[in-house]
């Protein structure tokens, strides 16, 4: 089924080990608690086939009566329970195109509701459940024509693909046509259900464009007169509709004016009978993702980071945060509350446990692991993970999360692998070492390297003045973070100086090609999918005004900044033996940019190999990409440094 390899007995975890590894998606407890469904996903690695497939489970609350509830060869994706419980809706392919589809709770076969025929969103069934809203974009015959005519050029900026939202019956019927609420002329992002059932908010961005986000307002439409207000729409990028169960707020996320990509948001409440806001208490890290309202309307439930931990916190209307559940060991993630407010449900791992997929009752109470998705997974070492922490060159405190070799000694000085995060504000966390991603952290454990994940300025989780610290400083203070990091692994007698290898991907990897251009230090780098010319990523990728945001200005103002802080100008002399990964359908940091770095090594006689994955987006999904992948991270470095 997953690998060959898979059906000998493994002794130590290696990539083709890890590809066993399920992950846990959407947790959603049913809205009286009672039920929790939630997603598996595993590859699927044939001779003709790599692909992930995802299917829906369905347990009780106490973890009990579990069963697989979806079944077939097309994944089956986003449940979300009928208000009365009695049924579990969600998005599949299994008719060609994605559509929606209901099956009882109890079992038996799905009823499609849809016969949709172009792009699906996102949807959610109305709080009295006779009605389901969904984005989407209907298929073009025009534009189908246009293709089959060789005539299918494209004007850019013209035509935007948006996703209108569109209401049909929560029930099947030949009759049930989609019903087009809003859109057309804008792109609608997210929306939510007021709690009467006759009105929806939502989203609204000029274009589908990821810059867009940038631009988002809030409006409101009337199920009955069709009828369009504007809620909000300042230069604050407003997102995370969520009206209150006794339908006297609407809840939202703003931004700050302009928005920022480092983030720095608050949640307002908006009275629905007069349209005065509030903005609530500052929360932790000043970046929350608004999940939704406990049950009393009282108070607001989100998620946030809070250093290498996601945590679930609640918001009064009057006062301060305060945490709602945070795990003793490891992280959550996928974290969702149900119709009510009632109950959340989450999946939960640690570096040395494999996800699984929980369910609290909010307010109080222990969770309950409702999951066996890899009970089975062989029992294999992993080496030890702690939380770390070293000064910085100017003093700032740092801290990563280092693992060690399996079955590591004191004394023993071992390689030393330098892994950083993308984003760049985004954070390592606790997670399971054998999740089968792009990094193989336990397959180098297992293999007698130690590996730090540090969590530079920049990093989320560590407030908002930290993740703002590289401002227009990308490769600068965030440097020294990261080779401080790697000195103190040294200093406590764990790493050896003369073995050290770099690797990451996006940010990660802009920073392990800046790093290659600053020392020699290291023995070999993997790049993965990395901006190296700040100028020409500006204008290539999907969102040109990322680095405007994060350098002050655009690059034909601030020339000098842009070339300075480029890997690409400083890569004369380069010895390090790099080899760089890149997917080649990468809109968002385009192929190009790893190409630009590859000729520049390449035409100065460095060791160097690239590696490019056809038909793949920023983040590689197929199977057979990611188990490729983490094999020529260890090959790479076996090669160079062991």
């Amino acid at each position: 089924l997953l690998l060959a390899a898979a059906a000998e007995l493994p002794t130590a975890w290696t990539p083709e080990v890890m590809m066993q590894v399920q992950t846990i998606g959407a947790v959603v407890p049913s809205p009286d608690g009672a039920l929790v469904a939630y997603t598996q996903t595993r590859a699927v690695i044939e001779t003709d086939k790599s692909e992930q497939l995802t299917h829906i489970f369905l347990a009780r609350a106490d973890g009990s009566k579990r069963f697989q509830l979806t079944q077939g060869d097309k994944s089956c994706t986003a449940p979300a329970f009928s208000p009365d419980g009695a049924y579990v809706y969600f998005i599949s392919e299994r008719t060609g195109k994605p559509n929606l589809f209901r099956i009882r709770v109890d079992g038996g076969e799905a009823e499609r509701l849809t016969d949709w025929k172009g792009a699906l969103g996102n949807f959610r069934v109305s709080p009295d459940g006779k009605w389901i809203a969904f984005t989407g974009r209907k298929d073009s015959e025009e534009e189908e024509k246009a293709k089959k005519e060789k005539r299918d050029f494209q004007v850019v900026d013209e035509k935007p693909k948006n996703h209108s939202l569109w209401l049909i019956r929560a029930e099947p019927g030949a009759d049930n046509e989609p019903k087009e609420l809003a859109g057309g002329a804008f792109h609608v992002q997210e929306f939510d259900w007021a709690p009467e059932a006759r009105a929806v908010a939502f989203v609204r961005w000029p274009t589908p464009v990821a810059d867009d986000w940038t631009r988002s307002d809030l409006l409101e439409v009337t199920l009955e007169s069709g009828a369009i207000q504007t809620l909000a729409a300042t230069a604050a990028a407003e997102t995370a509709p969520r009206y209150s169960p006794d339908g006297v707020w609407l809840a939202y996320q703003r931004s700050a004016e302009p928005p920022r990509w480092a983030g720095d948001e608050r949640i307002v409440v908006r009275h629905r009978s007069d349209g005065a806001t509030r903005t609530l208490a500052v929360t932790g890290d000043e970046r929350p993702t608004l999940l939704g309202w406990s049950r009393d309307s009282k108070r607001l439930l989100y998620t946030e980071s809070k250093r290498t931990r996601l945590a679930l916190f609640a918001l009064p209307l009057e006062g301060k945060p305060a945490t709602e559940y945070e795990s003793p060991a490891g992280t959550l993630s996928a974290v969702g509350l149900n119709l009510t407010g009632s109950h959340a449900g989450f999946a939960w791992e640690t570096s040395e446990e494999a996800p699984e997929a929980w369910v609290l009752a909010v307010g109080g109470g222990r969770p309950v692991r409702v999951s066996r998705a890899n009970a089975d997974l062989p029992k294999l070492p992993l080496g030890k993970t702690e939380l770390v922490r070293w000064k910085s060159t100017d003093g700032w405190e740092i801290e990563g999360l280092l693992t060690y070799p399996v079955d590591y000694q004191p004394g023993q000085k071992a390689p030393l692998i330098l892994h950083i995060h993308g984003g760049p504000a985004s954070v390592f966390r606790e997670t399971f070492l054998g999740t089968p991603g792009l990094y193989p952290l336990a397959a180098f454990s297992a293999r007698g390297y130690a590996v730090l994940r540090p969590n530079p300025r920049g990093s989320t989780g560590y407030g908002k003045q930290f993740r703002f610290a590289n401002y227009n400083d990308w490769g600068g203070r965030d440097y020294q973070d990261l080779m401080a990091g790697v000195d103190y692994v040294i200093e406590i007698g764990v790493a050896d100086p003369k073995r050290l290898a770099v690797m990451g991907w996006s940010y990660g990897g802009y920073m392990t090609s800046w790093i290659i251009t600053q020392t020699k230090r290291f023995k070999a780098a993997v790049i993965g999918a990395p901006v190296t010319n700040l100028w020409s990523f500006t204008g290539t990728s999907d969102i040109p005004g990322f680095l405007p945001d994060y350098f002050s200005g655009e690059p034909w103002v601030n020339f000098e900044v842009y070339r300075k802080h480029s890997p690409l100008a400083h890569v004369k002399g380069v010895s390090t033996p790099a080899l760089i990964l890149h997917p080649e359908a990468d809109v968002r940091v385009p192929v190009a940019q790893g190409y630009e770095y590859y000729q520049a090594l390449k035409r100065q006689g460095a060791p160097v190999k690239m590696v490019v994955y056809p038909r793949e987006g920023h983040g590689p999904r197929e199977p057979k990409f990611r188990l490729d992948i983490m094999n020529r991270h260890l090959d790479w470095v076996e090669k160079y440094v062991r």
